[in-house]
């Protein structure tokens, strides 16, 4: 017969937490890791006469400064009600609409390699892209919700949305930032589908986009030397040319074979490959952890992407429609964005300048991605909340 004990151990309620823990400490464990691997692949950077002001912890202390002030956003954030969000969104669109103009302004704007992507803000830059695809994300799923009931007719329901994706393009192509503006219409695109736009209309939509970006690509002359590139980096032509980061990124994924050569044994990160610490962090990550490590890498995002997905479709069953396609939204964004820069560092896609989320050298990216993670966090916690009986 059991005693007391036993009862205890079958009448002691379960633990309910208020909000997935899996996702947070997944979300930290890339954090940290991207930590390490910018010390790791930036450290040799003051060595380079461009950086020899800099100490080789520079960027390491930039960066954990970046986490520090995403960490402090991510809480405010995460206070922020669903439906506090989805009030402001159209008004956090206009502002990231007229962020996008002042950043083309000369004397506002600051141009780096030929682009002018950011703003200045005393010892801090912030990247209003960055801030777009966030924008652009509630604005999508807030649209949606408004047009729910003439979702069927194209003029009505998608001609407007992809008016206001186009207005956001033109002003991040004249940046140029052909690669912020593909994330955004992916993520409208998403967003669309995922609310219930008819199929016949998404594919339209889709092959108006894949058309609009042939047209890009075939008249600009350096982004058609950047697929010729992709295509064969190794010829004469192109390996010290548009090929160059490629082919060293490859010869870094390589060099690593099955475990790596060891955290801080990069030899490409030795300036060989630019952009190491940004663009390119995962052939570092390939070329110190080996295969292990970009499976490892590979698997977090997956686990990360289904679960930020799995999170809004239960905010979709609470009948809370913003609040799941604002999650499914981050879930396309993280997702698409992980895979577009991981393609382009195994070759598998053309160069593209598209950091790695959460791990990328880079302040407004990372603290964008933790605010979206954050406001997922908040939508499970509120479906936490609504399933245990009480109010959101």
């Amino acid at each position: 017969m059991p005693g007391p004990a036993a009862d205890r151990r079958t009448t002691a309620p379960a633990r309910v937490h208020a909000f997935d823990p899996a996702l947070l400490w997944v979300t930290v464990a890339l954090l940290a890791w991207g930590l390490v691997m910018v010390y790791s692949a930036s450290i040799a950077l003051p060595d380079n006469p461009k950086f020899q002001r800099y100490a080789h912890t520079f960027f390491l202390s930039r960066h954990a400064m970046f986490l520090a002030f995403s960490f402090v956003a991510g809480l405010l954030a995460f206070q922020v009600k669903v439906e506090t969000w989805e009030r402001v969104a159209p008004w956090l669109f206009v502002a990231a609409l007229l962020l996008l103009v002042l950043v083309l302004i000369p004397g506002i704007g600051k141009g780096v390699n030929g682009a002018r992507r950011w703003i200045v803000l005393g010892p801090l830059s912030f990247q209003p892209s960055e801030l777009a695809k966030f924008a652009v994300l509630l604005y999508a799923a807030d649209y949606m919700v408004r047009k729910m009931d003439v979702k069927e007719r194209f003029f009505r329901a998608v001609l407007p949305m992809a008016a206001a994706v186009a207005i956001v393009g033109m002003l991040l192509l004249a940046e140029p930032d052909m690669g912020a503006f593909m994330v955004i219409a992916v993520i409208a695109m998403g967003i669309l589908f995922l609310g219930g736009v008819n199929a016949r209309m998404f594919f339209l939509i889709a092959a108006v986009m894949l058309v609009a970006f042939t047209l890009m690509i075939a008249l600009s002359d350096w982004r058609r030397d950047r697929i010729f590139a992709y295509l064969d980096p190794w010829s004469e032509k192109h390996a010290l040319g548009r090929g160059y980061q490629l082919s060293h990124s490859l010869i870094a994924i390589g060099r690593g074979e099955i475990f790596g050569v060891g955290l801080g044994g990069s030899v490409e990160k030795l300036h060989w490959l630019p952009e190491a610490h940004t663009d390119f962090l995962l052939a570092v990550i390939g070329e110190e952890f080996g295969l292990v490590g970009v499976v490892t890498l590979i698997a977090l995002f997956l686990w990360m992407t289904r679960r930020i997905m799995h999170i809004g479709r239960q905010a979709i069953a609470l009948d809370r429609v913003f609040a799941g396609l604002v999650a499914q939204g981050v879930g396309i964004w993280i997702g698409f964005q992980a895979f577009i820069n991981m393609g382009v560092n195994l070759g598998a896609l053309p160069t593209k300048g598209l950091t790695l989320p959460l791990m990328s050298y880079g302040g407004s990216a990372v603290l964008m991605n933790v605010v979206a993670i954050a406001v997922v966090l908040r939508i499970d916690h509120e479906n936490r909340t609504l399933m245990r009986g009480g109010r959101a």
